[in-house]
């Protein structure tokens, strides 16, 4: 009895055992052997990409990690937008951006919403803000412009064309530059020259032309017009008794001195009586 249940045990045991045999044994050992080695080289790529790419504890390459931000030895390339609070360059060293079509600063509110846009293109520069300012190194202002003013803080400002204003014009001196004429020039309507206290037209080297279509006008308010020369010469002054017909160069040299009413002065005889006929004070 014993030899025969040893017998069937013996017969029996393989149909009861669990296992991979065969072909399948082999697939399993086939695809550890492929997970392996694509473990070994995604570890060996990785390894390739952190030395390639230089990534360390402190940043990646040129790209390091400080306390305050993140510090850039190198070019930086940006292919969308930059938003930062503060882009400095090292102490000592330049900073410089290139862009190949425009490159533009924006500043917006809480909202959002731009406030202030500075645009630098191919062939022009906008500046969109409330206000525009330019100092010097001590934060003095040396230009501003808003919507109502356009102030200049520097102590001349020269322009090397002429300058168009459409409106008023505020200044204690225009002046040309030497050897240069100065030249004041309203085509189409008048030129008003008004200070509160003086005008002064000054010519060092040169002569003073004020010329216009209809009248010339000086007034003095509260005070007088002098003209102060040692020669004042008014030609052209209509004769009395001549038809109101210029004086031209006739044999006498001394006339008399007179005026309308009106104020027109004319010319007369030095030994006629100063009077005129309606012609000559019309």
């Amino acid at each position: 009895m014993d030899t025969h249940e040893r017998a069937m045990s013996s017969s029996e045991s393989p149909r009861g055992s669990v296992g991979i045999y065969g072909w399948r044994k082999r697939c399993l050992y086939l695809l550890i052997v492929v997970l392996v080695a694509v473990v070994i080289v995604n570890l060996s790529l990785t390894l390739w990409l952190l030395k390639v790419m230089q990534f360390s504890s402190d940043g990646m390459g040129k790209l390091k990690i400080v306390e305050d931000g993140l510090q850039l030895r190198g070019r930086a390339m940006v292919l969308d937008a930059l938003v930062a609070s503060t882009i400095r360059s090292r102490p000592g060293a330049p900073i410089s951006v290139d862009s190949s079509h425009n490159f533009s600063i924006s500043a917006r509110d809480h909202m959002g919403r731009t406030v202030s846009k500075l645009l630098l293109g191919s062939d022009h520069l906008e500046c969109l803000a409330r206000g525009f300012r330019v100092t010097d190194s001590k934060g003095e202002v040396l230009f501003s412009a808003t919507r109502s003013e356009v102030e200049v803080g520097a102590n001349s400002l020269r322009v090397t064309g002429g300058a168009v204003f459409e409106g008023s014009v505020q200044t204690p001196v225009v002046r040309a530059d030497s050897g240069f004429d100065l030249r004041l020039e309203a085509p189409t309507r008048s030129l008003q020259v008004k200070a509160p206290q003086g005008v002064a037209i000054e010519s060092r080297a040169g002569d003073i032309s004020a010329s216009c279509l209809t009248d010339l006008k000086l007034q003095s308010v509260a005070g007088t017009v002098r003209l102060e020369a040692a020669n004042v010469f008014l030609p052209g002054l209509r004769e009395a008794g001549k038809g109101g017909a210029p004086s031209g160069r006739v044999s006498q040299d001394v006339y008399q001195l007179c005026a309308c009413a009106n104020g027109r002065i004319f010319l007369a005889q030095p030994d006629a009586v100063c009077a005129a006929d309606s012609d000559v004070c019309r």
